[in-house]
């Protein structure tokens, strides 16, 4: 299992919000397994996301993807995100 941390900033959460929940469909076709959304409390439309996948080729491929880009821009995410993959190393 692989994760992908996202870290972006949008005009407003209140529009972000809907076009994320629409887009789980597409998410989950292209391999997403799960996903968690988090709010910076001292700046409600910088987000983090947390995904994660099955394997390290489709979350890439999915990061790179048209699809994504375009829900990007209707969501009204500001400038480009910040993306890590991450490995699990430990669990406690």
């Amino acid at each position: 299992m692989v994760n992908l941390l996202i870290v972006h900033n949008v005009k407003d959460y209140k529009k972000w919000k809907p076009v994320f929940d629409e887009h789980i469909t597409m998410r989950k076709a292209a391999g997403e397994k799960e996903a968690q959304s988090f709010r910076n409390l001292d700046n409600p439309n910088e987000l983090i996301i947390l995904q994660k996948w099955d394997t390290i080729e489709k979350a890439r491929k999915f990061t790179e993807s048209e699809d994504l880009k375009k829900a990007m821009q209707k969501a009204g995410v500001e400038g480009k995100p910040k993306m890590y993959f991450l490995e699990e190393i430990e669990k406690k």
